[in-house]
């Protein structure tokens, strides 16, 4: 049994290179990458994304964009400098062969650097612990939810196989399996938050602006307003799933 789960774990390293391989392809080589990016909010946006970029790359490219003059020291028609350009080509390791720049992105993420979001000034490591809270706390709910709902329908679905109620309840775990989590929420928004139809819940936030301001059961009831949309929508989505795993298994 210890060699069989070391083994499973020895094959997890190969089985993770290769993914991380597939998305850095994926990423590396598709059209609109981050030096495009950049690019079209300089252009677009009057270069307020150029203030990000150190080593004053910015600088070139604000010059460059708003001074006109020869055209031959320009890229295309957007008024970039291509001295701006190689800039950018470097600071995101363009500049580099694809081989050295894998190599150096397994580094990197070994020691857990995972660079800055360009878009939201934050190291990338520090916007995930930001959001951590949040993703746990949700994940709590879904997981605690799911498994009351799923275990107890799929031990009565496998008593009561063949029955009524295991058809009809089938039809709606089967409407759960086929609908994505993401169709779910879609839905529930439209339905439930932001006046489409009916204005129950909140669009966003984990906490109204006020939460500091509410008492204690103040504070309990807005946060569970506020995750009843996003729980639902994940609980629907895996209910499915456990159902049916728990009705197999009692009846095998």
């Amino acid at each position: 049994m210890g060699a069989y789960i070391l083994r499973r774990i020895l094959l997890m390293i190969p089985t993770l290179l290769g993914i991380m391989a597939i998305a850095f392809v994926v990423i590396q080589f598709a059209p609109g990458g981050p030096v495009e990016q950049v690019i079209a909010k300089i252009t677009g946006q009057g270069g307020s994304a150029g203030e990000r970029l150190s080593g004053g790359g910015a600088d070139i490219g604000a010059q460059s964009f708003d001074a006109g003059g020869d055209s031959s020291h320009y890229r295309g028609a957007q008024g970039l400098d291509p001295q701006f350009i190689a800039k950018l080509r470097k600071q995101f390791g363009f500049d580099k062969p694809p081989l050295e720049r894998f190599l150096t992105m397994l580094w990197d993420y070994s020691r857990f650097d995972f660079g800055r979001s360009y878009f939201r000034d934050i190291s990338v490591v520090d916007l995930i612990l930001e959001k951590m809270p949040v993703s746990i706390s949700l994940g709590i709910w879904i997981t605690l939810l799911s498994y009351l709902i799923s275990i107890p329908l799929g031990i009565r679905k496998a008593v009561k196989d063949g029955s009524s109620f295991d058809v009809w309840t089938s039809a709606v775990v089967i409407v759960g399996y086929a609908i994505p989590g993401f169709l779910f929420a879609i839905l529930l928004m439209v339905l439930f938050a932001g006046g489409s139809f009916l204005d129950w819940f909140p669009l966003r936030g984990l906490t109204s602006d006020n939460w500091s301001q509410l008492s204690i059961p103040g504070k309990i009831l807005d946060y569970l307003w506020h995750i009843t949309l996003p729980v639902t929508a994940m609980v629907l989505s895996a209910f499915a799933t456990i159902t049916l795993l728990t009705k197999n298994s009692f009846l095998d």
